[in-house]
């Protein structure tokens, strides 16, 4: 089989990670795998194409910001994915993030309803099928049942749209261009996900849900030159991480706790941007964005827990890196970033209770030997698992086409 993914980035990120792994499973498995992505650069040992120039990228960024609609710019960066396609003719069209400014989503699903190509497309947020947000518990909205308008979010959510409320166009463009597709099977990380599409105008689609998975050979318990340096003479450390610190990743929460948890425990927060590192108070440690696996699964491994503070989430694989890594997990009671955590590995707490999250690290914190079975509960989401079920689907839609 010729497998074509297509996504936002290659290789960095959760999802560019989650791509390139299964490329490896892919190819491994004696088919053959090519990554389509728009932005950013590519491993060299993957087969890729980069279809979005930055003219074209700034181009589609300032047609949003303007208009409101997401995802009708890129026209030549799509012209040039869909030639590509016709060159590599893959048997498969695997879909991922198809947001992010660098597709032309009325041309491309048109050309897949012409193609009449098995797609199976991996949601890995909820913008598929809403007018505008990629998350929308924060703000507890469901107009994304019946039809998304008078957006809350256009402005401060990505994708960020600065002048004009278009939700209603998008929600009504994205029903009639996403419906229709002949032999697509969606698959969502989480059953949490797979409940909302349910309920959402996607509804006609089967929906298969596969776990995210990790290298487990990359996480796991190690040291290294940040086990020294972050060492800070034997508090507990707490953990965040996440791409970007938005609100809804819960930033807010962390320097409550610094106010609140005493001396005996260290706050790591990674991925901020300089902005908020200046803004950070005396006592929280701040470290800027890193795509270093190595350096990740050191400072997982070094921390007492790991937080995830997140107020909407699908299934976050920060979680399944700290499991892997044998740190406990405490998050919130946030959509499929509950699926991944039992009381043997981490706990749960009621979303935005902050003084439920100070007892939780503290009762973790203390008695590190009730939460021992980390890495038991991460084997469960060992890539090669998990993709092997990707592999069973794609078999499974090309034997059917």
């Amino acid at each position: 089989m010729k497998i074509l993914q297509v996504n936002t980035v290659c290789g960095s990120g959760s999802v560019g990670r989650i791509a390139t792994d299964l490329y490896q499973v892919i190819e491994q498995s004696g088919n053959e795998c090519m990554i389509a992505y728009g932005r950013g650069s590519a491993p060299a040992d993957i087969k890729s194409i980069k279809v979005n120039s930055k003219i074209d990228f700034y181009n589609h960024v300032l047609f949003q910001f303007v208009t409101g609609a997401n995802g009708f710019a890129s026209t030549k960066s799509t012209k040039k994915l869909i030639k590509e396609i016709e060159q590599f003719n893959p048997d498969i069209i695997h879909l991922h993030n198809v947001h992010g400014f660098y597709l032309n989503i009325e041309l491309f699903f048109l050309y897949l309803k012409q193609k009449n190509k098995p797609v199976v497309w991996t949601l890995h947020d909820c913008w598929s099928f809403t007018g505008h947000c990629a998350y929308f518990d924060y703000v507890q909205c469901d107009k994304w049942k019946t039809g998304c308008h008078h957006c809350e979010q256009y402005k401060s959510a990505y994708p960020y749209g600065l002048l004009h409320d278009n939700s209603l166009f998008n929600y009504k463009k994205k029903k009639e261009l996403f419906n229709g597709v002949q032999n697509m099977t969606i698959v969502t990380p989480s059953y949490w996900l797979k409940d909302y599409v349910a309920q959402s105008f996607l509804k006609t689609y089967p929906v298969e849900v596969i776990y995210n998975g990790i290298d487990l050979q990359q996480f796991k318990p190690v040291k290294g030159e940040l086990t020294k340096k972050y060492s800070f003479d034997s508090k507990h450390v707490i953990l965040g991480v996440a791409n970007m610190w938005e609100a809804r990743k819960g930033l807010k929460y962390f320097i409550e706790l610094s106010h609140l948890l005493s001396e005996e425990y260290q706050i790591i927060l990674v991925g901020l941007n300089k902005k908020q590192m200046k803004e950070l108070p005396s006592n929280i440690v701040g470290i800027t964005r890193t795509q270093n696996v190595n350096e990740l699964a050191q400072l997982y491994s070094l921390s007492s827990v790991y937080v995830n503070a997140t107020l909407e989430d699908n299934f976050p694989t920060t979680n399944l890196e700290a499991l892997s890594c044998n740190t406990p997990v405490i998050t919130f009671a946030t959509g499929g970033s509950v699926e991944s955590v039992d009381e043997e590995c981490g706990m749960v707490v009621p979303k935005g209770d902050i003084n439920l999250l100070k007892e939780a690290i503290e009762l973790v914190c203390q008695h590190p030997e009730k939460y021992d079975k980390c890495i038991e509960k991460a084997k469960k989401y060992n890539k090669n698992d998990r993709f092997e079920e990707y592999m069973n689907l794609y078999r499974k839609v090309y034997e059917d086409k």
